[in-house]
């Protein structure tokens, strides 16, 4: 039994749950108000004998043990794994403890650096260049204590020898990215004569730094390097004192540099937070989609452009809703509009457009769509962006705006539409070999045969798109699929996972699957695999409905309900159809997950 098996085992999913919000027990489950949205009638449902929740109100998901805490507590998986194997008394391997106890030394050194590094700032007279541009600046004494903003020395060897004097060793501070080797088997201190700003995770942890210097010299900003605790790409500076505004806000608005979300917050505007001047990346948006999925750039005009044209509709994919931008004065960067005119910042927030229609506008400002050739470019270019687009209604409503724009009939772009997916089927990479280790150890036999053709097939990963994570009940396949999607190939995909569910996802890639037909099996298990999680929507949506009927719910309530009962109905009839039409061309008789 793997230790995330034996964790979910040992958990009470009742008591857990029942230490966030008050659980009643009603028939075979316990039922509460949803701890993720605020309502007065309960709608949020625990399940024992699944070992599940799920929430019928807005939240309108559900899960096991794993998820419900990485959600609430806005954990990854690897974290909510520690959290509940130390509540069930479940020991993990060795090598992940110690590798658990070396980053909380890291975490611990970065720390003292930052205390060390704001104390400066305060009292230190080397720091009074640092002092001087944070008041032309206008940030206020109560603003740098809560960002911890600090100085450090124009030293080799003053942090090293302050964190020396307080146990750490230079291996430790060298991991930290807080010192680098050089020659001669010498160290020194890596950031000197710098303004500090402490980055800090949700979870209030110090995981790096980032450094401006104080004069004219380049680069204007520096950061910590890649360590184990500090990757730039899935971090946003801000996020520990953003989080709960953006939750109650419901929105999240990205801006570019440290100061942009330092004046946001100490202006009035919480839900700020930055992206450190690179582009916005998809851990960055995971990070986010746990808090909101309401997300609005505040970049400059290039910058937000390139961010729309590559990655805006990816985004919108997934968190399953519109991406906005919020359109900055020529020449203005956030931190001068939020200081100059606020009022004019909440308007420009208000005014802010989806990142798809800003698309549209950026491509045809460069076009005359009077001429024949300017129409066929901007049909060949935003052709691209509406094939992107996940979700059936939004690609129809911007295949009619595309129609309108060119004066190009909607039935010819739909034919093009089809013909450009027949195409870059055509050109999927071939499966790549991969380690074979570890025997499968199944706990739900049709996610994981789903998962186990996606990754052997990574040619199905763009029919893949039409799957959700809510599919998968078990969070450590959600896990597994989540990183499918995010990754651009499979070389690198083991090393997005947590270290404890390695070995499950080896079982899969050395899962022995048929070579043939592989597109009709495919499509058999992802209906089957929506068919499951259909069938236990209905399951519980009767159950609920029956409670609800019995403890004289409202009449709006029960109407919602019995509607919602219907649509899940038609779906699942339709899946049935569909399946019984793919298995007529499946030889062989049933898959082998069944």
């Amino acid at each position: 039994m793997s230790v995330v098996d034996e964790v979910k085992q040992k958990i009470d999913i009742v008591e857990l749950i029942g230490r966030y919000t008050p659980l009643t027990k009603s028939g075979r489950t316990f039922r509460g108000l949803c701890p993720f949205h605020s309502e007065k009638r309960p709608s949020f449902f625990v399940y024992p004998d699944q070992q599940s929740w799920h929430c019928f109100g807005a939240c309108n998901t559900g899960g096991d043990a794993f998820s419900f805490i990485m959600r609430k507590e806005n954990l990854d998986f690897g974290e909510a794994l520690r959290l509940l194997a130390d509540r069930a008394g479940v020991t993990i391997s060795a090598g992940s403890e110690q590798e658990a106890k070396g980053k909380d030394r890291l975490y611990q050194a970065n720390q003292a650096a930052a205390r060390y590094f704001h104390n400066l700032l305060l009292n230190s007279p080397a720091a009074k260049k640092a002092q001087q541009y944070l008041e032309r600046r206008g940030v206020s004494p109560p603003t740098i204590s809560s960002f911890q903003l600090g100085f450090s020395l124009n030293s080799r060897e003053a942090l090293k020898q302050h964190l020396a004097e307080q146990g750490y060793t230079e291996k430790e501070l060298i991991a930290g990215g807080l010192i680098v080797a050089v020659e001669g088997g010498k160290t020194r201190d890596r950031f000197h004569n710098h303004l500090m700003f402490p980055i800090l995770d949700s979870r209030e942890r110090v995981t790096g730094f980032g450094a401006r210097v104080l004069d004219d010299s380049l680069p204007k900003y520096i950061n910590s390097p890649q360590t184990p605790i500090f990757d730039k790409s899935g971090t946003l500076y801000g996020i520990n004192i953003a989080r709960k505004a953006i939750r109650e806000q419901e929105q999240a608005i990205i801006v570019e540099g440290y100061m942009d979300a330092i004046t946001a917050h100490q202006n009035g505007f919480p839900n700020v937070i930055a992206s450190m001047g690179t582009s916005v990346t998809e851990k960055q948006i995971d990070i986010i989609r746990k808090l909101s999925r309401h997300i609005a750039f505040a970049l400059d005009a290039d910058a937000a452009g390139e961010e729309a044209m590559l990655r805006g509709v990816g985004y919108e994919n997934t968190l399953g809703t519109e991406v906005k931008i919020i359109l900055l004065p020529e020449g203005k960067d956030p931190d001068e509009v939020i200081k100059e005119e606020p009022e004019l910042w909440q308007q420009l927030v208000a005014q802010a457009i989806p990142v798809i229609d800003y698309t549209f506008n950026s491509v045809t400002a460069k076009l005359d769509l009077s001429t024949a050739d300017d129409k066929y470019q901007a049909a060949h270019e935003l052709l691209r962006i509406v094939d992107g687009i996940k979700d059936g209604t939004r690609q129809d409503h911007y295949l009619h705006k595309l129609a309108d724009l060119t004066g190009t009939s909607y039935q010819k772009l739909e034919t093009a539409l089809s013909r450009m997916k027949t195409d870059r089927r055509a050109k999927e990479p071939r499966p790549r070999a991969m380690e074979r280790a570890l025997r499968p150890i199944l706990s739900n036999p049709v996610e994981e045969y789903c998962l186990a053709l996606l990754l052997q097939h990574p040619e199905l990963k763009a029919d893949s798109k039409n799957l959700s994570a809510e599919y998968f009940e078990s969070s450590q396949n959600r896990e597994i699929f989540a990183a499918c999607q995010r990754a651009e190939d499979w070389s690198s995909l083991k090393e997005e996972l947590d270290d404890a569910i390695h070995g499950h996802f080896e079982s899969l890639v050395n899962k022995s699957l048929p070579a043939t037909k592989v597109d009709q099996r495919w499509g058999e298990c992802t209906l089957r695999l929506l068919e499951q999680h259909l069938r236990r929507l209905e399951s519980k949506r009767t159950e609920m409905l029956s409670l609800e009927a019995q403890s004289g719910g409202s009449a709006a309530e029960l109407a919602k309900l019995e509607e919602q009962g219907i649509e899940t109905s038609i779906q699942l009839r339709n899946v049935l159809s569909q399946k019984s039409q793919i298995r007529a061309g499946v030889k062989g008789g049933r898959n082998s997950f069944e």
